[in-house]
């Protein structure tokens, strides 16, 4: 291409890349102005709890998704077992399941004064005890049962693509099944396994929704408490910014802890490597099926089961009203999340040069900022912008004079935006580089150019991506909660700050109607994933 058709791409990749910048610009410039009363009363009464709660969820979440995620891949991968053809597949369903919506499902299910421990106290009499939902451990139980298929879904794709010689080198010369995976296949596994832990450790500092039901004080947390009840967002950004610095340390560590390694390049197996009988046979079956049943089946019966007892009768205008501000916005979000993310994918194919790559490549870093971050630093720019901006030139032409952009629907597009360009751009990239350069070639040698060339050959071959791009992004727009809740315009409820304000209450069942809702929607990229990784 030449260099004045390549100039054409700049300006658009530049803007979005901008739009990336923009929240960490806003966070760099928020320590100029510190309100040292608040960081006191913060520091002397915080501060140490935030620090050491943030650790020990950081570490506890990541041992338990690696235990998880790799034996669960191990067995599924390489063994066989009665369940596992069905099992391989079933253990992606968690990924339908917010974190919030478990978390308040197990606080309901395993409370004191919960279905579980009443019948316990009915069966065996009231000195029986049980260890406290409302706890550590709790929290931690719970984002592992969420975040491990990160971690499953990518290290089992390592295990398949070892192929078969190694593992069978590695018996040869004497190493039992078990000295082989250590040896062997782990090491080799381990870029996949960090990729798919920094995810689910970077969900996990972003959970807002999940920490809030158990009262878990986190930074997400501390920076609604800070916005919201000492109404600063300038404090609150500051702490956006440190919970970003978290964020980046563990990008910074995965890429560190990948190092040099290369994935195998083998042919991958198309049976199982083991053949598990008797009593391992078991034992592999029910550790499977104890992680399904508690990450998915126990938590969608008692949706069900709280929806028949009480949430249906939330069945009215009102829960109209919410699907429709939450299907509204989810469609607004996925249409201009897609058709920004299919310019920055023709834009990179279109003119390959370093300065387009890397600004892609900016566009595409809002996924590792937390909502809550994003929340906090663009209602802090458009707060700027109302102020210096929007209220004098509304005031000069005869207006009003009031702000237009703090708590619009504008600000909250926004976020979604920079948060979710790489779930669109992912799905684009590939479907475009499936296209031949022969095809547009041939319809620009026949006269089909410009628009006409991308209706007739580009828009047929990427629809599937586009689709595709479009339901993941439609879905974890629907499941965002930490924007959602900071940044919507008055009486905007969607169905995820629905859940927020029915468990803020202690009101589980009626918060079933909505989860339920979710979990169901969630379920179709999920379908989708399962596709695609049974078609390898």
């Amino acid at each position: 291409m030449s260099h004045s058709a390549q100039y054409r791409w700049y300006p658009i990749t530049f803007a979005i890349a901008a739009l990336v910048l923009l929240p960490l610009t806003v966070l760099a410039f928020s320590w100029h102005d510190i309100d040292p009363e608040i960081w006191r009363h913060l520091w002397e009464t915080q501060m140490t709890r935030l620090l050491g709660n943030t650790l020990v969820l950081m570490v506890g979440v990541g041992l338990g998704v690696t235990l998880l995620g790799v034996s669960l891949a191990w067995l599924t991968a390489l063994c066989e077992f009665p369940g596992r053809r069905w099992l391989d597949w079933a253990l992606m369903l968690p990924f339908a399941i917010p974190a919030y919506v478990l978390a308040f499902v197990f606080i309901g299910l395993l409370d004191f004064s919960g279905p579980v421990q009443s019948l316990a106290r009915d069966w065996f009499g009231s000195a029986i005890r049980f260890p406290r939902v409302r706890s550590t451990g709790g929290v931690i139980l719970v984002l592992v049962l969420v975040f491990y298929p990160y971690v499953y879904l990518l290290a089992r794709s390592a295990f398949i693509a070892q192929g078969k010689g190694l593992m069978e080198a590695a018996r040869i010369l004497g190493q039992t099944p078990w000295q082989a995976f250590w040896r062997v296949a782990l090491p080799m596994a381990w870029p996949a396994i960090g990729t798919g832990l920094a995810l689910a450790l970077m969900e996990t500092l972003a959970d807002f929704g999940a920490v809030s039901v158990f009262n878990f004080d986190t930074f997400t947390t501390a920076i609604y408490k800070t916005w919201y009840g000492f109404f600063s967002l300038s404090s609150a950004t500051q702490l956006a910014s440190l919970l970003l610095l978290a964020v980046m340390l563990v990008l910074y560590g995965e890429r560190r802890a990948r190092g040099a390694a290369r994935p195998a390049n083998e042919r991958a197996r198309s049976s199982a490597l083991y053949r598990l009988r008797g009593f391992q046979a078991f034992a592999a079956s029910a550790w499977c099926l104890l992680v399904f049943a508690c990450a998915f089946v126990i938590p969608l019966l008692q949706l069900l089961a709280w929806l028949w007892q009480r949430g249906r009768f939330d069945l009215d205008e009102r829960y109209a009203a919410l699907i429709l501000h939450t299907l509204y916005l989810g469609g607004m979000a996925a249409l201009l999340t897609v058709t920004l993310a299919l310019l920055l994918a023709f834009a990179r194919r279109q003119a390959p040069v370093r300065s387009i790559r890397g600004a892609v490549g900016l566009a595409n870093l809002g996924y590792a900022l937390p909502g809550s971050v994003l929340a906090v630093s663009i209602m802090l720019a458009f707060s700027y912008l109302d102020r210096h901006l929007v209220i004098p030139v509304s005031s000069w032409l005869g207006g009003a004079g009031k702000p237009l952009l703090l708590g619009s629907l504008a600000a909250l597009l926004v976020a979604y935006l920079i948060r979710f360009m790489a779930v669109a751009f992912g799905p684009l990239e590939n479907a475009l580089a499936r296209i031949r350069p022969s095809l547009p070639q041939a319809s620009r040698s026949l006269g089909v150019g410009g628009l006409p060339l991308f209706l007739r050959v580009y828009l047929p071959l990427l629809l599937p991506g586009t689709l595709s791009a479009a339901l993941l992004v439609f879905v974890e727009v629907l499941k965002e909660m930490p924007a959602t809740l900071l940044m919507r315009p008055f009486g905007w409820d969607t169905l995820a700050v629905r859940i927020f304000e029915m468990t803020s209450e202690g009101e589980w069942a009626r918060a079933s109607l909505p989860a339920l809702t979710l979990v169901l929607v969630g379920l179709l990229p999920v379908i989708l994933l399962i596709r695609r990784s049974a078609g390898k």
